[in-house]
């Protein structure tokens, strides 16, 4: 079979037209954002279920989680090393270390200067990102001698008036 290639051919032929499909559009996503608000409710509804169905199983769990925890804690003696293979599974102790910084920006800045003294630059993060809203106001010359390029072009938009169609009801 030969293949056929479709004309593209206008459909709007006014601004009318062009005023009639969105409102078209705008009553699609209206529907859109209605089944999806559904959707949304729906979804809240299993989880709300699922984790009511769940509650008895996770305390549950939680508690026998505790229990262990206690009971090694009185028995870390008997470990043999720091874990403890049992037929179902393993328990024990592990060395978890945290560090703390201040949240305090001046505090943190210190903390950064007394990390440059001691030349411990591998503690310190350093992003370096163009900011392209403040390049693009340059001189376009500017902009290609630094390698970068502008491109400049019509990009097409549309919005629909939601409130309007929303007002009429449908």
């Amino acid at each position: 079979m030969a293949r056929t290639k479709i004309k593209e051919v206008a459909v709007l032929k006014n601004w009318e037209d062009v005023d009639m499909v969105l409102k078209e559009i705008a009553e699609n996503n209206i529907k859109i954002d209605e089944i999806e608000g559904e959707m949304n409710k729906q979804m809240q509804g299993i989880k709300k279920s699922a984790a009511h169905e769940a509650k008895p199983y996770q305390d549950r769990v939680d508690k026998l989680g505790k229990d262990i925890k206690d009971f090694v804690i009185e028995h870390k003696d008997e470990l043999e090393g720091k874990t403890k293979v049992l037929n179902f599974g393993k328990t024990g102790f592990r060395l978890s270390t945290k560090l703390s910084l201040p949240t305090a920006k001046d505090k943190v800045a210190s903390i950064i200067d007394k990390l440059r003294k001691r030349r411990m630059k591998d503690c310190i993060v350093v992003t370096e990102k163009i900011n392209k809203e403040i390049l693009k106001k340059y001189d376009e010359k500017v902009i290609i001698e630094i390698g970068a390029t502008l491109k400049k072009e019509d990009t097409f938009w549309y919005e629909e008036d939601y409130e309007k169609i929303k007002a009429t009801g449908i």
